[in-house]
């Protein structure tokens, strides 16, 4: 009889955490499981590119009118799984499921909702371009005609604490009229319209940054006419 009863108990058990798992990931079943499946593609692909390390990096994108998929808190993105990523209402930044969310999902939530045009959010670490985020005195990295013609002007934002409000409220305001900001001592900030087009953005300026560390006193960058008629296409988009 205990045995039976032993039994009988395990099985209960399961059933309950699997209903606590399904119950978890209900309101996915709101998401086109190909934008979860891209959003994962996507993360795999930063972390092979290496524009992350370990739990760096974080990501977001519109699902909906007021809804975004974000990578949950210390997930790494190389390797992220569907059981790690948070919905989240845009407007008020509610947890509606999965999570928790990253912490830097303040500035995802609110750069969504000023700008309605753009899809996805990309907070990355990449080692030139974050080498660059270590060196204040820089403001100019067209050295290549893609940072122009892709990205246009880049933001700075002072220091200020991962995950915290005031940093939250400086990432939106320098994110309003730009595609790219650097984060002093922290890492970079991009959009896009698209998974992809974010990630190209990352790729191509940490490809500037790069450039710039290897060429060093020899670096030749771009004329300011060559960068003012490469951004007219970006600045009418």
């Amino acid at each position: 009889m205990r045995i039976f009863f032993g039994f009988f108990g395990i099985a209960l058990i399961r059933k309950w955490i699997q209903a606590g798992s399904q119950a978890k990931f209900r309101i996915m079943e709101n998401v086109d499981q190909q934008l979860v499946n891209d959003f994962i593609e996507a993360c795999h692909l930063a972390g092979r590119l290496g524009l992350v390390r370990c739990s760096s990096g974080n990501l977001s994108l519109r699902v909906g009118p007021d809804t975004a998929l974000v990578t949950a808190s210390r997930s790494w993105l190389q390797d992220l799984r569907e059981d790690q990523i948070a919905l989240c209402r845009i407007s008020t930044g509610e947890l509606l499921c999965g999570g928790p969310a990253s912490v830097e999902s303040r500035f995802h939530l609110g750069i969504l909702h000023a700008r309605r045009e753009i899809a996805c959010v990309f907070h990355f670490q990449s080692p030139a371009a974050t080498t660059f985020a270590c060196i204040p005195d820089v403001t100019d990295f067209n050295i290549v005609p893609e940072v122009p013609f892709y990205i246009g002007p880049i933001a700075r934002v002072p220091f200020l604490l991962p995950g915290t409000a005031p940093l939250a409220d400086a990432v939106v305001a320098a994110m309003r009229d730009h595609d790219l900001a650097i984060l002093q001592n922290h890492g970079l900030v991009t959009v896009g319209t698209t998974l992809r087009h974010a990630i190209q953005n990352a790729e191509f300026f940490e490809l500037a940054c790069d450039l710039m560390l290897r060429a060093g006193d020899r670096v030749v960058m771009l004329t300011p006419d060559a960068v003012r008629t490469l951004r007219e296409p970006h600045a009418g988009a």
